[in-house]
């Protein structure tokens, strides 16, 4: 591929820092975390780069992955299937390649450490030169392991189970891998580090344990239990969370049933914790090496996570408590430090934005946009819009044929939304149901659907319009079928 005019001698690594499950609720900076959270290494990111206060890279692990690699929305991940025990799954590289060897004939390195997500081909070889791949489709008896004990594979060897704790273990490779080891010290490298945490089971580091205060900081959400007026029906029934015999409130639905939420939530934060250290190490090591200002650095999440929000404890569902992660990112000498930008963004943005500094064309059409323009000017006001769809478990040519009837009980009823400025649009894609619309500098806790007042029937068309000529425009093979808008239940 050609490399952009200008940009072929100045080709920066690029540190891709990518976590699961992580809400930026778990980072100090971010307005949402609250009073007790802690997290000094990834606040001195945020001051010497760019925090984007609204993100949105995905839905759940496995096609915010796919996105990634592809550049592309879910619905156009082709051959992506689900298959065999969970999490299995499958894709034809034929059909659905990767854009990592356009940059590795661009002259750079690639590399990737820790969690895989899409398919059994982890594309050793192909898409990556050095790999220490988590893959958890092929070895579905080990994919419980996110913190211990992990079968991983070497560079394409033959897997084995590593002990220690897995967040460690990452940052500590990849510490080898900045200063030099499995690479040509004379090419830019790439790599793709896929931490485990925060995912469940929520398991901190042992020096970690016991570090978030005690319950009585803990709020509950307003909106954890009963009826949500203005949702749509799978929300409104949601009860992931219940009182029990003894007043205690524990999980109904996901596992661990019966978990109590108050320490399920301080593991959940405290997991977060080596991350946030693993990150200064990062950092230090860049340092040390002399790398700090030929790095592009990037630090975020494949989503969100709810912890009661409207009922949830799950991804998933299309509200900011469900899906919204971090994402900072830093170039010294290159970038403002110290800022935020409020403009909402997505995980498809990252790809073209992270091809631009690289110098690298696109090597096909994809779907998001190149945001350098809000990372060199991030206070600026910007039309820039993010599209989000959720379509279960079922991707690429899949996903023309809508559902006849609602998810089960445990899961979440297909949706798009559109978001641009403070307001989210969301169209529930089920036959009668309810759309919504919310301003989320009014309202961050998405608890008023405006979409049911009439004075704001023309901004719901509009963005209603704006969302399907998006959709459109990125072939979603669903856009003719989309069901009207039916009253709230």
């Amino acid at each position: 591929m050609l490399a952009f005019a200008g940009q072929a001698a100045d080709q920066p690594n690029i540190l891709f820092i990518y976590t699961d499950d992580q809400s930026d609720r778990t980072v100090g900076s971010y307005e949402r975390a609250p009073a007790w959270v802690h997290t000094p290494h990834l606040d001195r990111l945020a001051e010497r780069g760019v925090r984007f206060a609204h993100a949105y890279n995905g839905t759940w692990c496995m096609p915010a992955r796919a996105t990634f690699l592809t550049g592309l929305q879910p619905y156009a991940a082709e051959s992506l299937v689900m298959t065999g025990t969970y999490p299995g799954n499958e894709y034809d590289p034929e059909r659905m390649p990767f854009w990592l060897p356009h940059l590795r004939e661009l002259g750079y390195t690639t590399a990737q450490i820790g969690k895989w997500h899409v398919g059994t081909d982890t594309g050793f070889g192909r898409d990556w030169d050095y790999q220490i791949v988590w893959n958890r489709p092929k070895y579905p008896d080990n994919a419980g392991s996110y913190y211990y004990d992990q079968l991983l594979t070497f560079h394409g060897g033959e897997p084995r189970v590593v002990p220690g704790y897995a967040t460690d273990n990452y940052t500590r490779w990849a510490i080898d891998y900045i200063r030099g080891e499995g690479r040509n010290p004379g090419k830019p490298w790439f790599l793709w580090l896929c931490y485990t945490g925060t995912h469940g089971p929520f398991t901190p580091a042992p020096r970690h344990d016991n570090t978030v205060p005690p319950d009585a900081a803990i709020r509950l959400p307003v909106d954890m239990f009963g009826k949500r007026p203005g949702k749509p029906r799978y929300v409104q029934n949601r009860a992931g969370w219940i009182r029990d015999d003894d007043g205690r409130v524990v999980t109904n639905r996901r596992p661990p049933r019966g978990g109590e939420y108050f320490e399920s939530l301080r593991n959940y934060h405290e997991s977060a914790l080596s991350l946030d250290e693993g990150v200064g190490a990062l950092m230090a090591a860049l340092e040390a090496t002399g790398q700090s200002e030929d790095t592009l650095v990037i630090f975020t999440s494949d989503q969100g996570f709810a912890w009661g929000q409207h009922g949830f404890q799950h991804k998933m569902a299309p509200y900011d408590a469900n899906l919204s992660c971090p994402l900072i990112i830093s170039f010294a000498g290159r970038l403002p430090e110290g800022t935020v930008c409020r403009t909402p963004v997505g995980g498809q943005d990252l790809v073209p934005t992270m091809l631009r500094y690289a110098g690298l064309e696109l090597p096909w059409a994809m779907h998001g946009r190149d945001i350098a323009g809000l990372l060199e000017n991030p206070t600026e006001p910007s039309d820039h819009a993010v599209l989000l769809a959720y379509t279960d478990r079922t991707y690429g040519s899949d996903t023309a044929v809508l559902p006849e009837g609602p998810a089960p009980a445990t899961r979440v009823n297909w949706w798009v939304s559109y978001r641009q400025h403070e307001y989210k649009y969301i169209m529930n894609l089920l036959p009668g149901e309810v759309e919504e619309l919310y301003n989320l500098e009014a309202d961050p806790a998405e608890l008023e659907n405006l979409a049911l007042d009439p004075a704001y029937a023309d901004r719901v068309r509009i963005y209603r319009e704006a969302m399907l000529e998006e959709l459109r425009r990125t072939d979603a093979p669903f856009v003719d079928q989309l069901p009207l808008a039916g009253p709230a239940s």
